[in-house]
């Protein structure tokens, strides 16, 4: 341990996780699930007419083949990058393996990028080949290709119309190439190779190339398969539908599925998950906070209209609470156990199958922060939910407990991994989990991996006995008030949202005099709420100006400030009716907040609050 960092051991040592993973590529790691799950499901998409198309993972294998084939006689070769510009399709998988098997390294980016952020990225790679879905993202790679010397040929998966022209090469093409030796070009890969380089959102300035190697994505890989620590994963139905531009979508759709034998249903638009959850019923999921707030609001909304109803599943809920707790602990009793069966045959059951998560065994939120009691609902349910915490330069997962959770903590070190509190309170990591360093960027590489190997996380946290963190709030984002006061806005936006109306929240008082808040109305409950009040048939952007509402929620707040000093409370809020989208000026494509893009957006609101 370093002097200065506390930390708590981990069971399993870093040590111990690199020797199980030594030689392991993404390559070596895909044809062993071939051999073991040829026969099973590897992707699926939807047909219009709510049909399946399934993928096996032997015809996915030679697929890949193909394409590599295809991109090989393109020029595509080892050590070169490939940007990919696709969505949540079965095609990204094959582009993506087929690249890895070449030894280039594929590069995702944001679909929403624009065109100056497409020449800033494609060109800090260097870029040699782009494989892009539509015609709509090929024309904002033409406006910038003057700016893109290296990009010698684009791609295109889709052109219904054929307005690319012949000079741009079809995925169809790439499909129709005589296929390469797996085995043979497996066995060229290293370890050390890049798997992928994945950049940050950029709220702070231009994006920074995380490169992560295939070492790193198999000891990742390894460290999360042992933190599920279910006995067989091959098979389990996992819905992908978040950016594979992003860290946490990679590991658990793509590079878990490939190494673990996912059947991983492909949803394009992120908008429509609640509906493939109805329609796949998968096993394990993933979600941003947001997900699971607005599957909370859905069932609250519905239960609003049959009060008696709802009285009933919150006194089920309330019973459950205790019990799920002595669950997870491992004290339940036999008249426990009895009495929540009852209440999930009755009630949570059925919760769970309208919404599709009755198949869950393990669902996971991450990539923002959650609310401890949000968490508890879930579980009081029967939906597994836990939380786990990470970052790009990380590989993903650092702290994890799938099956003895403390709500309100992002759990304990993952596998192999060494985590720890610094002097200054920031989290700090090591082991091989930690990223090659950002491409293009050694002083910055610097910055966040110290001379003892420790990456810097930028997140102020808290350490328990057991080695449990608290994430207390960004390193970077602490308002300090016009009286020096430090107060974490995470904290009080997670406590706002405890008010029902509010879906999401975002702290001001960076120096002010005192701390307000903008407030958005939760759709769901909001449109539920105005019907049982008497403003049936009111817009949101209506009922965020209807001094009911307003009152409604002004009320709630000495409750959700209660935890908090006088100090810290918000102490005004402005409400606001259109609900902050994802991958937005307001929030990245995590739905983290842009508190930047909040403060400019919504200046003349924010000065009102002050005035």
């Amino acid at each position: 341990m370093s002097a200065g960092i506390r930390t708590v051991a981990n069971p399993v040592t870093n040590e111990e996780l690199t020797a199980a993973v030594a030689g392991r590529t993404v390559a070596t790691e895909f044809l062993k699930s071939v051999a073991e799950n040829g026969h099973l499901t590897a992707t699926r998409s939807m047909n219009e007419d709510g049909s399946w198309n399934p993928t096996t993972y032997a015809e996915l294998a030679d697929q890949v083949a193909r394409v590599a084939g295809g991109l090989s006689a393109l020029g595509v070769g080892n050590g070169d990058r490939i940007v990919v510009m696709l969505r949540n399709i079965p095609e990204f998988h094959v582009v993506d393996l087929a690249a890895v098997f070449l030894g280039a390294t594929p590069v995702s980016i944001y679909n929403s990028s624009s065109a100056e952020q497409i020449a800033y990225l494609a060109g800090h790679c260097g870029a040699k080949l782009a494989v892009l879905e539509d015609h709509g993202f090929l024309e904002r790679f033409m406006k910038v290709a003057d700016e893109l010397p290296a990009l010698t040929t684009t791609v295109l998966l889709k052109d219904p119309n054929g307005l690319a022209g012949s000079d741009v090469p079809s995925f169809d093409s790439l499909l129709a190439a005589d296929p390469i030796d797996l085995e043979a070009a497996a066995a060229k890969v290293s370890p050390d190779d890049l798997a992928t380089v994945i950049y940050t959102s950029g709220t702070t300035g231009n994006p920074k190339g995380v490169m992560i190697s295939h070492f790193n994505v198999c000891w990742s890989a390894e460290s999360t398969q042992r933190a599920l620590g279910l006995e067989e994963l091959a098979g389990k139905k996992v819905v992908s539908y978040l950016p594979m531009a992003h860290i946490a979508e990679r590991i658990v759709s793509h590079y878990g599925g490939l190494f673990a034998g996912y059947d991983v249903a492909c949803c394009p638009d992120p908008s429509q998950i609640a509906a493939y959850a109805r329609e796949v019923h998968p096993n394990l999921m993933f979600g941003v906070p947001r997900v699971w707030e607005k599957v909370y609001a859905g069932v609250s909304a519905a239960l609003a209209a049959d009060p008696d109803k709802q009285q009933q599943v919150n006194e089920a809920i309330e019973a459950a609470l205790p019990i799920e707790e002595a669950m997870r602990n491992g004290t339940v009793t036999e008249e426990q156990q009895a009495t929540y069966d009852f209440l999930d045959a009755v009630a949570f059951s059925t919760i769970r199958g309208l919404v599709g998560l009755d198949e869950l065994e393990l669902a996971i939120t991450g990539a923002a922060p959650i609310r401890a009691d949000l968490i508890n609902w879930f579980r009081a349910i029967g939906v597994p939910l836990t939380e786990i915490y990470g970052m790009s330069e990380n590989t993903g997962g650092m702290t994890y407990s799938a099956w003895k959770p403390k709500p309100g903590t992002v759990g304990p070190a993952v596998p192999g991994a060494e985590v720890g509190i610094a002097e200054d309170g920031e989290v700090v990591c090591r082991g091989g989990l930690v990223f090659q360093g950002y491409l293009n960027d050694p002083e910055k590489t610097a910055e966040t991996i110290d001379a003892d190997g420790w990456l810097h996380s930028g997140d102020i946290g808290e350490m328990d006995d057991d080695g449990y963190i608290t994430i207390v709030d960004r390193k970077k984002e602490l308002i300090i008030t016009a009286g020096g006061k430090n107060i974490s806005p995470a904290n009080l936006e997670s406590a706002l949202k405890t008010i029902p109306l509010v879906g999401q929240a975002a702290a001001i008082g960076d120096n002010r005099p005192f701390v307000s808040a903008l407030v958005v109305l939760d759709p769901d409950v909001a449109t539920a709420w105005a019907a049982k009040n008497g403003l049936e048939g009111k817009t949101l952007l209506e009922l965020a100006e209807d001094p009911t509402v307003i009152a409604e929620i002004e009320g709630g707040l000495d409750a959700a400030m209660a935890a908090f000093n006088n100090a810290e409370r918000v102490k005004k809020v402005k409400v606001l009716g259109a609900e902050w989208l994802p991958d937005s000026e307001l929030l990245t494509p995590t739905s983290k907040l842009k508190r930047r893009g909040v403060n400019a957006l919504f200046a003349a609101e924010i000065e009102a609050l002050y005035a």
